[in-house]
C-alpha cells in the first residue's frame, strides 16, 4: 500500500541566496519582467532556502521580496509564486481562511488540509492560524460547518489523533474494526459518534490496520462501508481519511483530477496540491495520476492552463 514519497523540488545545492537574491532583483528592476528568470529560480528552491533569499534580499535591497513580485506579476501566476514564498504552515492557514471567509464555506478545502494531516502537522496549523488570524481554528471553523461534519473536524483540529510514534496495536484494530461495524453495517441507521471517534483518533499506521480487520470481519472495504452509511461532508471527509490512510499520492491524484475535469478549472486546488506536496509527494502523485487516468498530469496542467501559470507549474512538475 505505502509507496516512499518522492517529491520533485528538492532543496538546491549549491545553493547561493546572495546571488539569487541579485537574480531576482535582475528580473524585476528597469522596464518589464523576467517572468522565465523569477520562474527559473524559485522553482528549483526549496521553501527553506527561498525564506533565506527573502532574508538576504531584504537586507542586500531594503525591499520586501513577496511586495516586489506581487507588483510586478499577476492573476494566476502571481498566485504560484506567492504560494512558493509562503513557509507551508502559513500558506495552508491562509487556505483555510480563504475557504471560510464570506458567504458559504468550501467544505472541500478544509477537508483536504485538515483530514490529511498527522496530528504534529495539525498542531504546528492551530498554532499559527491563532496567530495570524487571532482566533483559534476550531471556533472558526465551528461556525462555519455542521453536524457530524464539524464534530469530525473538531475533533481533528484539537489534536486528539494518536501521534506517529504511537505504536500500533493488532488486538485494540480488531475492536475498533468490530466498533465500526457494529455502529454501521450491523445495525438499522448509523451512530456517527463512533466512526468520528475511531477515525479522528487512531493514528493512520493503526488506521491500516483497522481497515484491513474491518474487512476480516464484514467481507466488505471500510469504503463500501462509508457510501452505504454516510452522506454529504461527512462522507466526503471519511473518504479523505480513508484514503489517505491506504495512499495519500492517489488521493491528491483524485483531488486534482477533479480541478481540472469538465468545464473551467479549479484553480485554487490545482495551484495549493502542485505547490504544497512538490517538497513531499509530487513525484508519486505523478505516478497515481498517470497509473489511475492513463494520462500524464503534465499533459493535464498543459491542456488547462497557459502562458507563465503553465510554466511555473510544469517546472513544479519537473518535467513530462
Amino acid at each position: 500500500w505505502v509507496t516512499q514519497p518522492v517529491p520533485t523540488v528538492v532543496p538546491r545545492n549549491p545553493f547561493d541566496a546572495a546571488s539569487d537574491s541579485q537574480e531576482l532583483r535582475a528580473a524585476m528592476r528597469g522596464l518589464g519582467t523576467d517572468e522565465q528568470q523569477i520562474i527559473d529560480v524559485l522553482t528549483s528552491r526549496s521553501n527553506a532556502q527561498r525564506q533565506q533569499i527573502s532574508a538576504v534580499y531584504a537586507s542586500e535591497f531594503e525591499r520586501d521580496l513577496v511586495d516586489d513580485l506581487k507588483d510586478e506579476l499577476g492573476g494566476k501566476f502571481e498566485d504560484v509564486i506567492i504560494a512558493l514564498m509562503r513557509p507551508p504552515v502559513v500558506y495552508l492557514c491562509k487556505q483555510l481562511h480563504a475557504a471560510m471567509a464570506g458567504v458559504g464555506t468550501e467544505e472541500a478545502t478544509l477537508v483536504e488540509i485538515l483530514c490529511t494531516k498527522s496530528n504534529e502537522e495539525m498542531q504546528q496549523i492551530v498554532v499559527e492560524y491563532e496567530e495570524q488570524y487571532g482566533r483559534p481554528l476550531a471556533e472558526q471553523m465551528c461556525s462555519e460547518t455542521s453536524g457530524f461534519f464539524r464534530r469530525l473536524l473538531t475533533l481533528i483540529v484539537t489534536g486528539v489523533r494518536d501521534s506517529l510514534d504511537t505504536p500500533v496495536d493488532a488486538d485494540q484494530a480488531k475492536d475498533q474494526a468490530a466498533q465500526l461495524y457494529a455502529a454501521g453495517e450491523a445495525k438499522l441507521g448509523t451512530d456517527e459518534e463512533v466512526f468520528n471517534r475511531i477515525m479522528a483518533h487512531a493514528s493512520f499506521r493503526q488506521l491500516r490496520l483497522v481497515f484491513d480487520e474491518y474487512k476480516e470481519l464484514s467481507g466488505q472495504t471500510i469504503e463500501q462501508a462509508i457510501k452505504h452509511e454516510m452522506a454529504d461532508e461527512l462522507h466526503d471527509a471519511m473518504m479523505a481519511i480513508v484514503e489517505c490512510v491506504q495512499s495519500p499520492a492517489a488521493f491528491f491524484a483524485n483531488r486534482l483530477y477533479k480541478a481540472m475535469n469538465g468545464a473551467g478549472t479549479d484553480d485554487a486546488t490545482l495551484i495549493r496540491i502542485i505547490v504544497c506536496r512538490s517538497e513531499i509527494d509530487l513525484e508519486t502523485i505523478k505516478q497515481e495520476f498517470e497509473r489511475i487516468y492513463n494520462r500524464t498530469l503534465h499533459s493535464a496542467v498543459v491542456s488547462e492552463t497557459s502562458g507563465d501559470y503553465k510554466r511555473a507549474l510544469t517546472a513544479l512538475l519537473g518535467g513530462a
